[in-house]
């Protein structure tokens, strides 16, 4: 067991042998030249790069590839189309806004039967016509067969 031991001492000497010679500081001008061949070094490959990157260096009958899109046109899908009606059983929220008017919660809790509320849009203008909170026409309010319906007379643009 005694050579065990003593293996085990002189390994632990090595290492505390090698730490401190990793650990011996140099001359202050070894280490400022060490640093400035480091960063020459590191300012060579960057501008290698970067003239590789910019073309130089490289033969000049080289051109430059142009860049291929492929084929942009439209692929057929083995002759089947889906039809738009497809899109026939998408629900949408229409709301139809014949105005707007501003209440106090007091005023709302008072209103009964018969109750007239004013609204901002006089007899006759136009009515918004919203398909999921966006406004995409206006129209007219007309009753058919003792329905009220809407007539759309204008699309709004986007």
């Amino acid at each position: 067991m005694p050579d065990q031991d003593q293996t085990n001492a002189s390994a632990a000497d090595e290492a505390a042998t090698q730490d401190a010679k990793l650990e011996t500081p140099q001359s202050k001008d070894q280490e400022e030249h060490l640093g400035m061949d480091d960063i020459e070094k590191l300012l060579a490959e960057a501008s290698g790069s970067l003239d590789k990157a910019a073309g130089k260096g490289t033969s000049s009958s080289s051109e430059p590839e142009p860049f291929n899109l492929g084929n942009l046109e439209p692929e057929e899908n083995d002759g089947q189309r889906q039809s738009i009606d497809l899109l026939g059983e998408v629900e949408l929220d229409l709301r139809i806004e014949l105005g707007r008017t501003q209440m106090k919660l007091e005023e709302v809790l008072q209103l009964r039967g018969g109750s007239v509320v004013a609204l901002d849009k006089l007899a006759g203008d136009p009515v918004d016509i919203f398909v999921n909170g966006k406004l995409i026409a206006r129209g007219e309010v007309l009753v058919m067969n003792d329905n009220f319906c809407v007539r759309v007379t204008e699309l709004v643009n986007g």
